[in-house]
């Protein structure tokens, strides 16, 4: 027989049972529509991290931070005292690191990450957030992407750049209506000044701060939508200012908790700086000049290996769940093929007494387990198309009226859309292994002598 001959036969048997059949498939469909929607959202969320880092440039950065006094002393008290680590200094991050480290091949600009806390106040509304301090020509180098408005310029008196997710903390849904308009931010800072005397009565009781309030009144250049919001982010802030802008207010700067338990060297200079590199390929160079430094530098690029191991373990939890479905689907195949085997017990004993070889046998099952495999791939796959959509038009639905843009959470490559027809045509083979073992064991004479 020909290989057509097989798959005409094989659809003509399963035709002749048409619910058991559909049932047997439906089943099929389930496990790969789920196992395809849960590798595709696997895939998705990979894609999209990626995707970002790319865009942002993020494995292009890299962290400068001050080493604590804590390793200072231990790789001081390991290393065996040498010219070279006699002429090694500690640096400090100031202004003039900041003009030394942009010397250095490859390195675009560094800005330090300046952070302080402010009450913002905009029409009747209120809301807390860190300011953060960065450049006129910082913002327009593709860092930050505007959703209305313009980027402030060093020109600019008192201008800054708002993020359309604490405009809608503001109750605020258009960015548009913003721009051009006045906003209060009010600091805190210590103040021990005559005019703050009731507070410092009350601090020295112990009963409260040397705070004072500050009110600062800025206009709105534009509305940036938020990218920041994890470590090693370069953006982390709701609000951006020129730098000028910054050094008029009085603030208590704040780029983190561990400022608190700076050492007073460190606390003279930034905590962090962001570097920004034109090539990856610059990283290993920058970052051993940094070390000479006695300074601590940190790469996203460093953790290139944890992340894939965290797409991998999340892929794999996700292919464990999909394969719970897949493998109730094989029960079912096999169930289906053997009530077939029952059913036409004594067709087969016909087919074996006129020449059919154990070989022929194994044939027509195995490409009936084939077809339910093949039919159960193609609409699984349609099945977890479907589904991962609806899914996905649902999710940003909701994440729209949170200001929140679009983004496909769900990512079908070629090779997943031909893998998964593939894997449940060999799932389907496989089930049908056992059943057709047992037709071709038929003994012809017991078969014809069978009700």
């Amino acid at each position: 027989m020909r290989i057509s001959d097989y798959i005409e036969q094989s659809f003509s048997n399963l035709w002749k049972k048409k619910l058991r059949t559909f049932l047997t498939i439906f089943g099929v469909v389930i496990g790969i529509g789920a196992l395809v929607s849960m590798i595709s959202f696997g895939k998705g969320v990979q894609k999209n991290v990626t995707d970002t880092f790319m865009e942002l440039e993020l494995f292009n950065y890299v962290f400068v931070y001050p080493r604590s006094e804590d390793s200072q002393t231990d790789e001081s008290s390991q290393e065996p005292n040498t010219p070279e680590k006699a002429s090694r200094q500690v640096r400090l991050l100031d202004d003039d690191f900041l003009r030394e480290v942009t010397k250095i091949k490859g390195v675009e600009w560094a800005v330090p990450e300046v952070r302080f806390p402010a009450m913002i106040r905009f029409r009747q509304n209120e809301e807390f957030s860190l300011i953060q301090v960065l450049p006129a020509d910082i913002c327009e180098s593709g860092l930050i992407r505007l959703r209305a408005g313009r980027f402030y310029t060093s020109d600019d008196e008192n201008a800054l750049i708002i993020s359309d997710s604490l405009l809608r903390r503001l109750k605020i849904t258009e960015p548009q209506t913003v721009i051009g308009q006045e906003i209060e931010l009010s600091t805190m800072a210590v103040d021990f000044s005559l005019s703050n005397l009731s507070n410092i009565i009350s601090f020295f009781r112990g009963r409260g701060l040397p705070f004072s309030k500050q009110n600062y009144t800025f206009t709105i250049a534009g509305v940036a939508e938020r990218k920041g919001g994890i470590g090693g982010m370069p953006l982390r802030s709701d609000v951006f200012i020129d730098r000028s802008a910054s050094e008029q207010m009085k603030k208590l700067s704040l780029t983190s908790i561990w400022d608190f338990f700076q050492s007073p060297q460190q606390a003279e200079g930034y905590s962090v700086v962001n570097i920004k590199l034109s090539s990856i390929k610059y990283i290993e160079s920058v970052k051993a000049q940094i070390d000479d430094w006695c300074l601590k530098a940190f790469a996203l690029i460093d953790q290139g290996e944890e992340f894939k191991k965290g797409f991998l373990f999340m892929d794999m939890i996700l292919f464990a769940v999909g394969m719970i479905a897949v493998v109730v689907a094989s029960m079912g195949i096999i169930n289906t093929m053997m009530m077939s085997i029952l059913e036409r017990y004594k067709e087969i004993g016909i087919m074996k007494a006129v020449g059919a070889s154990d070989r022929d046998v194994k044939k027509i099952f195995l490409f009936e387990s084939g077809v339910i495999g093949f039919l159960g791939g193609i609409f699984g796959l349609f099945l977890g198309w479907m589904v991962s959509m609806v899914i996905n038009q649902v999710v940003n639905y909701f994440l729209a009226r949170q200001g929140v843009p679009y983004m496909d959470y769900f990512s079908f490559p070629w090779w997943l859309c031909l893998g998964a027809v593939v894997f449940s045509i060999l799932v389907s083979l496989t089930a049908g292994i056992y059943p057709t073992l047992r037709a071709a064991r038929v003994d012809p004479v017991v078969a014809l002598r069978h009700d």
